[in-house]
């Protein structure tokens, strides 16, 4: 069985033992944490490697990524 059904087996299992929102936003909050996880070994292994440094993040803090907003083309 490959390792996404696996996890979707796992997920499910998990999800039938919340019982409360407590539970909800705890178990929420700790996929955050292994999410940010993952990103942060992702970036120390970038910052290791030279693919970014201090100037490209201070690139990444300077650009403006969002998606223009045009009213005419969104108007109903």
């Amino acid at each position: 069985m490959p390792y996404s059904q696996l996890a979707h087996l796992e997920l499910i299992n998990a999800l039938n033992n919340i019982r409360s929102e407590e539970d909800l936003n705890e178990f929420k909050d700790l996929l955050a944490h292994f999410f940010a996880a993952k990103a942060q070994k992702a970036i120390d292994a970038m910052w290791e490697e030279g693919t970014i440094n201090e100037e490209t993040i201070n690139q990444w803090g300077q650009e403006h990524m969002r998606t223009p907003y045009r009213y005419e083309a969104n108007r109903s």
